[in-house]
Formats: structure tokens, C-alpha cells, sequence
């Protein structure tokens, strides 16, 4: 993606279901847990850079030991900085006793973060800043071994402000407004609650104190906490989390807006944001690694039991596509799948533009999420070549000689790189003209493969603002002289913010918001803006539960998306620029055909999942006209 995004997190849980001695026997160390959250959290890096937490707790510990962990980093490699640290502890209390190398009980008793439950995390910050205070995992403690709750996840929540209420209405004061937070005591309120009923059961039984505690650790019912947790989460969210004395679980929204994944063996439960992370760490083929349902949870308990669990009714599955197109990691069997689809399937209209013209246009893309559809597109355009030399023989047939066959069948698909992602600049400029000219040359060009003549194509995975098009790629390209430049977005155009965990928050940022405003200027007919507004207003004073309506999607209305698309063009394209610059968008229904699962598209649709993503693109567009600064989620 030309244009940077910061977006989602991962998580990575995993629970060890045989001692630790068995782990040393079988792998040759008891870190084989520890070992494999590096693996997951490293795996998983693509998708958070901001910080990174890792957490573990020990099972069946006597009173007074410590069974606990948890360490974070917002440095600025946060995985490995936590790892070094981890791997410090380690090493010094092997040197303090050396002669607990080979007794496990020891090790566990003596050496934090050895443990059989982990949870690790990392993040990519959109709500708040980032400072140590918002890195995850959360941990709320308490003397009661059953009330400390670590959480992290991947989610934002689009109620944060109706949460707080809530709890205020419970009688609590929570320390901040953030949504992890309030998730968290949301939570950690019914958990309390759970705990007090099973110990007045425990001692209704004639237990004491001491044995009331595996009592409750046994009849703890974790999706009944879980489902009165989230009965008013609006959001999506893939949610972890552990309980001090062994029970966890991991809970996907009733959309399946955001992902999870899971895999389970008789040595290991395992979940991931991610598939092909599970597939590689630990060595299982695709189909072994399952999908969470939305709105389900996968619980274990401290026994190492596990059941999936329905917490809330499954909503229509609007699964983000743009973990598709642009986050998940490319290595997945499915996602390559259908980002070559993408490719292939916007080709059409690019072959339209360049009237067929494959002999005299350029291939390539813009490094490097957007390879995989660029070897889509070829496809698309070797089977147009394959069908033109086809014809070409067909017609000339009857006067065909070798060196004109020879001649036919040497046309070849022309592709390059030419685009090259130089470095990352850091404007340490601050005046607007002299950081404008270093944006410029983020990317550097491969010359001499262009010719006065040829048209040049190169595709992106999105086109969200356009500010890199427009103040480096374009420029940089244009200095190879082509006749035309092609912009080719494997994604449709970008039209609504995002409120679910990836972050496009501001309307105005959005060049085909701008576009849209642009064309109302051209006809005249700049009052919509305040009509919109006006509705807007209306839709955000309706009570909670009330049906929200997206007035926004009124701006593009009258607008085709070629119109749209060629405004998108004209902006991102500078008058000093001399090849004529088209943009061309995948189209939403050719979108749904390379990504049948994954329907979710409310940032191209404006169809919001849920009641809480209508409001936030109601309120973006009241700040926008307002001129309020302030995020809309």
C-alpha cells in the first residue's frame, strides 16, 4: 500500500495440555511455550510495530510463589526488545543455580515466564497513544487467584463512551475511558460476581476457604461471564483472555469482523489472528488449523478441557476484506488465492483502457503487498496475448510464413520493476515544501525500460489517500516519459472511515471523499454538504437500539465510480506531470468474487455491520463539516 496505514493487531494464545517435564523430554527444553509465542509473536509483526506484551501464568503453584508474568515494550523493535529481556531473566537465574538445569520443578518454581498458559500480543495503536500504559496485555489484579484477569486483543470498539457509562452505573470508577479498559472491567465485574456466587456455593457445601478454591476453579462457567460481558459490545473484536488460576479463552465478534484462529492437539491449544502462523510454528497442514465462528468463544479450562461456545447470536458474517487484500500475511493459501483473483478480475478494464495495446505497455506494481495481484493481472493479460496471437494466426493463416509465425509468437507480457521503495525518509523537516520535496524521493525508478510510447501500468493493493501517489510515485514514474500512466487499485475506492480496528478515522482524508465534494462543486450543488450535515445531526441524537441510517453515502450518490475515479485522478495528478494519469478501481462485486468469505466492505459500501460503525461515519462527516479534530470512535 502506497499509502501508509496504521491498523489491527494479533494476538497469540497458547496452552500447554501436558507437564512441562513432558515438553523437556520430547522438544529438549520446558521453554517450548515460551519458544513458540516468539515464533507467533515474530510471525505476527506485520500486523503491530507500535508495541508489543507477552504474559504467562503458572498452574498449580503453592500460596506465596509468584505465578504471573507479564512484560511489555514500546521500543522500537517491541518483540524482540521483550524476548531479550525474557531471555536475560532466564540465563541470570541459571547462573544463580546452575544445578536447576535439569530439574523442571525448579525451574518452574524459580524462573519466571516458564509457565503452561501464554498470551502474547502486538500492537498497532488507534485509539490513544503509545506509550507503555496502552500496550497490551492488560492485567487486572487481585489477591483472589481467580479474579486476576489478563486481556488482549485485536478490536476496536465503536460504544467506548456507552461502555463507561455502564460501568459507572455498576458503581465502578474506572481509571480511564479507553476501550481495552472498560472491556477489561466489564469483564473483571462479572468475574467477581461468578467468584462470589461459586464460593457461597463452596461453602453451602461445607468446604473450607482452602478447598473453596479448586471448587471454584472447576465450576467457573466462563461463556456465561462472556455473555454477560458483551451484551452491549459494538465493535469487532477477536479478545483474549486468562484468569489467574488457568481458565482462558478467546472470543470473536458476532460479525467475524475481525479474525481468529485456532488449532488443537493433545500437547497444545493454539489460536492466532493469522493462519499460516499456527501452519508454520507448529508444523500442521492447512485444513488442521479451524476458523473461530463469530461470536463464539473458544474456552479452556484450567483442567486443560476446551469447547467452543456460542457467547452472542452470529450477525450477517461481514469478515474484514481488507485483511484480504492488504494485512494478512500473503503466505496464506486462501489469501494468495484471492489476491491473484483481484488482479486478474480488475484486468478487464485496464485492457479496455489500453485498447488491447499489450505490445507498447509496461507491467508492474508498487511494492510489495500488491506483488501477488500484479501476478494475477499477468495472467489476465498472458491470456489476452495468448488469445491476440491466436487470432493473428487464425487471420493471416493462408499466407503465414515461418518468420511471421516467429514474429507472433515472440510478443511477450512486458513487466518491470520499476518502482523501488528507496528508504524510509524521516521529515525531520518541518517546513512544509522541504519535507513535500523529501516525500518525494521515497520511491526511486528503474529508467531505460519505458519507452515515449508506451503506456505504463502499474498496480496497488489500495488507494486510501493518495498523498504518496501524488507527492512521490507519480512524479517519480513520469520521469521515465510514458504516454500514459495507469493507476490499478486491486481494492474499490476507499469512501468511508473505518471504526473496527484499522485506521482511517477522518473523512476528509479520503481522496475519494475529496473527489466526491470536487464533483458537487463542478455541478453546483455544494449545499448536499449541508444537508448531510443535517442528517447527519439527527441520526446522532437517536436514542440508543434506534436504527441507524448512513446519510453519507448520499455525497457519492449521484456520481458513477468512473466519475469518481477520474476526479480521484485529476487531484493525485500535479500539473507538471505530462503523461496523461488514469486510475482504475476494482469494482465491489468483482471484490466479493475473489473474497466470498470475506464480505465485510462498509469503508467501499458504507454498510456498516453494525449499529455502532453507522454512527461513527454520521459523527465523521459532523466533525468534518464542523471542523472538529477530534476522532469520531
Amino acid at each position: 500500500m502506497s499509502d501508509a496505514l496504521k491498523h489491527e493487531c494479533g494476538i497469540a494464545l497458547v496452552r500447554l495440555l501436558k507437564p512441562l517435564e513432558y515438553y523437556k523430554e520430547k522438544y529438549g527444553t520446558a521453554f517450548y511455550g515460551v519458544n513458540k509465542m516468539y515464533l507467533m509473536m515474530e510471525k505476527q509483526h506485520n500486523r503491530g510495530q507500535d508495541g508489543a506484551g507477552f504474559a504467562s501464568i503458572k498452574l498449580d503453584v503453592d500460596p506465596g510463589e509468584r505465578y504471573i508474568s507479564r512484560i511489555r515494550s514500546n521500543a522500537a523493535q517491541p518483540i524482540q526488545d521483550i524476548f531479550s529481556q525474557i531471555n536475560a531473566r532466564i540465563n541470570n537465574e541459571f547462573e544463580k543455580s546452575p544445578e536447576i538445569k535439569n530439574d523442571i520443578a525448579a525451574q518452574k518454581k524459580q524462573i519466571p515466564y516458564l509457565g503452561e498458559l501464554f498470551l502474547g500480543h502486538v500492537r498497532y495503536g488507534t485509539f490513544g497513544g503509545n506509550s507503555i500504559e496502552t500496550v497490551h496485555p492488560f492485567l487486572r489484579q487481585n489477591n483472589w487467584m481467580h479474579r486476576n484477569l489478563i486481556i488482549a486483543g485485536n478490536f476496536n470498539m465503536t460504544n467506548t463512551n456507552e461502555l463507561f457509562e455502564n460501568l459507572i452505573k455498576l458503581g465502578m470508577h474506572p481509571k480511564e475511558k479507553a476501550d481495552t479498559i472498560t472491556v477489561m472491567e466489564k469483564i473483571g465485574h462479572f468475574l467477581d460476581d461468578a467468584v462470589r456466587k461459586q464460593y457461597k456455593k463452596a461453602k453451602e457445601s461445607g468446604l473450607n476457604k482452602q478447598k473453596a478454591s479448586p471448587f471454584i476453579a472447576e465450576n467457573l462457567k466462563i461463556e456465561k461471564i462472556l455473555k454477560k460481558s458483551a451484551k452491549n459490545w459494538d465493535g469487532g473484536y477477536a479478545m483474549a483472555g486468562l484468569l489467574g488460576h488457568g481458565d482462558s479463552f478467546v472470543l470473536r465478534d458476532p460479525a467475524g469482523i475481525r479474525p481468529a484462529y485456532y488449532y488443537k492437539d493433545d500437547e497444545v491449544v493454539v489460536v492466532a489472528s493469522e493462519r499460516p502462523v499456527i501452519q508454520t510454528v507448529f508444523n500442521v497442514p492447512f485444513e488442521a488449523v479451524r476458523e473461530l465462528d463469530p461470536g463464539h468463544a473458544l474456552i479452556v479450562k484450567k483442567n486443560g478441557t476446551s469447547k467452543i461456545s456460542e457467547i452472542i447470536e452470529p450477525l450477517e458474517r461481514k469478515s474484514c476484506s481488507f485483511e484480504r487484500i492488504y494485512f494478512s500475511r500473503g503466505s496464506d493459501a486462501e489469501i494468495y488465492q484471492e489476491r491473484k483473483m483481484l488482479g486478474k478480475l480488475v484486468m478487464p478494464k485496464v485492457l479496455e483502457y489500453i485498447d488491447h495495446d499489450t505490445e507498447n505497455t509496461v507491467f508492474s506494481f508498487i511494492p510489495n503487498t500488491a506483488e501477488t495481484s500484479f501476478y494475477g493481472m499477468l495472467e489476465a493479460a498472458q491470456d489476452e496475448l495468448n488469445q491476440q496471437k491466436n487470432d493473428a494466426i487464425l487471420r493471416e493463416k493462408d499466407s503465414l510464413t515461418n518468420e511471421r509465425l516467429a514474429e507472433i509468437l515472440s510478443h511477450k507480457i512486458r513487466t518491470e520493476k520499476l518502482a523501488i521503495k528507496d528508504v524510509k525518509l524521516r521529515t525531520f523537516i518541518t517546513e512544509d515544501s522541504s519535507r513535500d520535496d523529501l516525500v518525494a524521493h521515497v520511491y526511486d525508478v528503474t529508467y531505460g525500460l519505458v519507452k515515449p510510447d508506451d503506456n505504463l501500468v502499474i498496480i496497488d493493493d489500495s488507494i486510501v489517500r493518495g498523498t504518496t501517489l501524488k507527492k512521490s510515485i507519480l512524479k517519480m514514474l513520469d520521469r521515465l516519459n510514458p504516454k500514459r500512466i495507469i493507476v490499478v487499485s486491486s481494492a474499490p475506492q476507499i469512501r468511508y472511515p473505518d471504526c473496527y480496528g484499522i485506521d482511517m478515522a477522518r473523512l476528509e482524508g479520503l481522496v475519494a471523499f475529496n473527489a466526491a465534494r470536487e464533483l458537487h462543486k463542478e455541478r453546483g450543488t455544494e449545499n448536499i454538504i449541508d444537508t448531510i450535515y443535517a442528517k447527519c445531526k439527527a441520526e446522532l441524537e437517536k436514542e440508543e437500539g434506534a436504527e441507524i441510517i448512513n446519510h453519507v453515502k448520499e455525497l457519492y450518490a449521484p456520481f458513477t465510480d468512473e466519475q469518481i475515479s477520474d476526479k480521484i485522478a485529476e487531484i493525485i495528478s500535479d500539473a507538471e506531470i505530462k503523461a496523461e494519469v488514469k486510475v482504475i478501481f476494482q469494482s465491489v462485486d468483482d471484490l466479493h468474487k475473489a473474497c466470498p468469505k470475506n464480505l465485510g466492505d462498509w469503508y467501499f459500501t458504507g454498510d456498516y455491520p453494525t449499529n455502532g460503525g453507522k454512527r461513527v461515519v454520521n459523527r465523521a462527516f459532523v466533525h468534518f463539516f464542523e471542523g472538529n479534530p477530534a476522532r469520531a470512535y
